[in-house]
């Protein structure tokens, strides 16, 4: 396993500004972020221009990206070029959302096996999130989902299972699906708190990952309106050199 950092740390920034400050707090591998309903990075940026996206990153940082997290929705022919611009770039793995409450259960399982398909073109391994208010908000039926579209998994937010409808209750059975990793402290009246006044267990997550060989990334996912910004860098230091002395 190893410390990454997303750049929806600083999804308040540009992508050139981001990976500057995670690259000065010293980590040394991110996660990129986009979301077309923010200017930080938009999937259509890439789309638009998969060739000069790459260009420019690799001019912009030398931070590599080890993973991409779309946080809107995204079609198929679309995913194509995110996936020929992920591999151009050597990330392996994508988080996307899984659909929100109430969207039928085979419609969801459809949705993801095409996307599936694409992404096993490139050799991409692709995740959903587990979030309130989405299909992953339960432990079971984000397992469920994983099921019944063999290849996809989850990508594992524990704030979620503690600050959510699933209220602290025990999530372990998620733990061999799971592909990627979002971390932050939580308390369950408070999805985001300063490090060390929450109750996420790093420790024990780590222990549950290390028990089912998860080898990737451990991606540090400080949200940006939830957090002071006087504090932000201390609380993204803080976060880096505690699971960095867990591992």
């Amino acid at each position: 396993m190893f410390v990454s950092a997303s750049t929806r740390c600083f999804s308040d920034k540009s992508l050139a500004e981001a990976c500057f400050l995670l690259d000065d707090l010293e980590y040394d591998k991110i996660e990129l972020w986009m979301d077309e309903g923010q200017n930080h990075l938009k999937p259509s940026e890439l789309i638009r221009d998969p060739e000069g996206f790459c260009i420019r990153y690799r001019e912009g940082t030398r931070l590599p990206p080890v993973a991409f997290c779309i946080d809107s929705e995204i079609d198929p022919q679309a995913f194509v070029v995110i996936c020929k611009v992920a591999k151009q770039l050597k990330v392996a793995q994508i988080t996307l959302p899984a659909s929100k409450l109430g969207t039928p259960f085979n419609s969801e399982i459809d949705r993801l096996r095409e996307l599936l398909k694409v992404a096993a073109q490139d050799g991409i391994r692709i995740s959903i999130k587990t979030k309130t208010g989405h299909l992953t908000e339960d432990p079971d039926t984000a397992i469920e989902l994983c099921q019944a579209a063999p290849g996809i998994g989850l990508t594992l937010d524990a704030s979620h299972y503690l600050c959510g409808p699933h209220r602290g209750g025990n999530f372990d059975q998620v733990y061999p699906f799971v592909y990627h990793v979002h971390l932050r402290d939580t308390t369950p009246d408070a999805l985001q708190v300063p490090i060390g006044l929450g109750q996420i267990d790093y420790s024990r997550i780590i222990s549950q990952l290390e028990r089912v060989k998860y080898d990737r990334a451990l991606s540090v996912e400080i949200l940006p309106e939830l957090v002071d910004p006087a504090a932000r860098l201390i609380e993204l230091r803080k976060m880096r050199l505690l699971l960095e002395s867990l591992l």
